[in-house]
C-alpha cells in the first residue's frame, strides 16, 4: 500500500519514482491538486502542448472503456520521446483500467490522475494504493508551515521581505486552495514591486479587501441574526473556492470593531453615530446590519464571541478537513446568539 504522507510528498514530487509510473492526486485542494498535475506532467514529456507527448481523457469516459487507458498508456511515440496521460476522474470508476494496468510494463509514460476527495473505500483510491506501480497523493488545505514557506517563496522570489504583522495577517487570510492563496501571493508581490518589504498595509489593500467583497454578506448576516442568509452566501463563498478560515477572520475582525463600538454605546453614544466614525470605509448599505448588531450584543457577549471566534480558528488550524464544517457551525451559532438580543 503506497499512500503518501507529509516530506515523502515533497521528496516524490521532487524526483518521481519511474516504477510507479499512475499517481493519483485527491483531495479538497483543487488547487493544490493542480499545481501538482502541471508539475508532474511538465517534468514527464518535453512539451506539454504537443498533443502526440501529454494525452487528455476523462474519467466519466474511461469507465466506459477502461481499456482505453491501458491503450494510451502503452502506445509508443511514432516519433520517439516521452508521454504522458492527464486524466481528470468524475463521478463514475474507471479503477479497473488501474488494475489492468498496474500489471503491464509502462515505459517512458507517466499516468497522473486528478480527483476531489475521495473516501477510503473508494475504488479508484483503493485501486491505486494497492497497485505496486502506482502511487496515491493527498492534497488537503496547507497548514501553517506550509502557508509559511509558500509566503516565504513567493516573497523570496519577488526579492521582497514581509513585516511580521504582514506575515500573520497573511496566515489568516490564505489557505484552503493553494492555487488561490499563490495567486494573491503574487498580486501582492506586483502591489509592492519596487518596494523593500510588504508591510501589514499593504496586505490589508490587497489581500483583505479583495476577499472582504464577498464575506460581508457572511459575517453581517451573522451578526445581524440571519441565519438563512448565512447559510445561502457561505455555501456560495466556499463553492468559489474562499477558504472557511478568510470567512472566520473576517468575523474576527468584526467582532472586535463591534466590541469597540459597544463600549461607545454603553455610555450613550447612538449607534448611527458610531457607525460613522468607528467603522472604515464601510459602504452604506452595510449600515443597517452594523447597527441591528449593536443593538444585538451587549459587551460581554461579543467579548465571548471573540473568543468563540479565536477557538474555532485554532480547531480549523488542528482539523483543515474539517473547516468549512467548523466556519459554518461557529457562524450560525452567532447568528442564533443574535436573535437572542441583550
Amino acid at each position: 500500500m503506497v499512500a503518501l504522507r507529509g516530506r515523502d510528498i515533497d521528496a516524490f514530487l521532487n524526483k518521481p519514482d519511474p516504477a510507479r509510473p499512475i499517481i493519483l492526486l485527491y483531495g479538497p485542494d483543487a488547487g493544490l491538486v493542480r499545481e501538482r498535475a502541471d508539475a508532474l506532467v511538465a517534468s514527464a514529456v518535453d512539451d506539454a502542448s504537443d498533443p502526440f507527448s501529454l494525452v487528455r481523457l476523462d474519467g466519466d469516459e474511461l469507465a466506459a472503456a477502461p481499456s482505453r487507458l491501458v491503450e494510451e498508456a502503452m502506445t509508443i511515440p511514432m516519433f520517439g520521446g516521452r508521454r504522458a496521460i492527464r486524466v481528470r476522474a468524475g463521478s463514475r470508476s474507471f479503477a479497473g483500467g488501474i488494475d489492468t494496468l498496474s500489471e503491464m510494463p509502462v515505459k517512458d509514460c507517466r499516468i497522473v490522475i486528478e480527483a476531489g476527495e475521495l473516501r477510503p473505500e473508494s475504488p479508484l483510491r483503493k485501486a491505486c494504493e494497492r497497485a505496486r506501480t502506482a502511487v496515491a497523493i493527498g492534497c488537503y488545505p496547507d497548514g501553517e508551515r506550509d502557508l509559511a514557506k509558500l509566503i516565504d517563496d513567493e516573497m523570496r522570489g519577488s526579492n521582497l521581505r514581509i513585516a511580521a504583522d504582514a506575515r500573520a495577517a497573511l496566515m489568516a487570510l490564505l489557505g484552503g486552495d493553494r492555487q488561490a492563496s499563490r495567486n494573491e501571493l503574487k498580486k501582492l508581490a506586483l502591489y509592492a514591486h519596487g518596494e523593500r518589504e510588504v508591510t501589514l498595509d499593504d496586505v490589508m489593500a490587497v489581500v483583505a479587501d479583495a476577499s472582504e467583497l464577498k464575506l460581508d454578506p457572511i459575517v453581517d448576516g451573522a451578526f445581524a441574526g440571519h441565519s438563512a442568509l448565512v447559510e445561502t452566501e457561505f455555501a456560495k463563498a466556499v463553492a468559489a473556492g474562499t477558504y472557511p478560515g478568510m470567512i472566520i477572520s473576517a468575523a474576527q475582525r468584526q467582532a472586535a470593531l463591534l466590541h469597540k463600538a459597544s463600549l461607545a454605546t454603553a455610555e450613550g453614544t447612538p449607534p448611527s453615530a458610531i457607525v460613522e466614525s468607528g467603522f472604515p470605509r464601510l459602504h452604506f448599505s452595510r449600515k443597517a446590519n452594523v447597527e441591528t448588531a449593536l443593538r444585538n450584543f451587549s459587551t460581554a457577549r461579543l467579548h465571548a464571541i471573540i473568543e468563540q471566534l479565536a477557538v474555532a480558528a485554532l480547531d480549523m488550524r488542528k482539523h483543515s478537513a474539517l473547516a468549512a464544517v467548523i466556519a459554518q457551525r461557529t457562524l450560525l451559532s452567532i447568528a442564533v446568539n443574535a436573535r437572542r438580543r441583550g
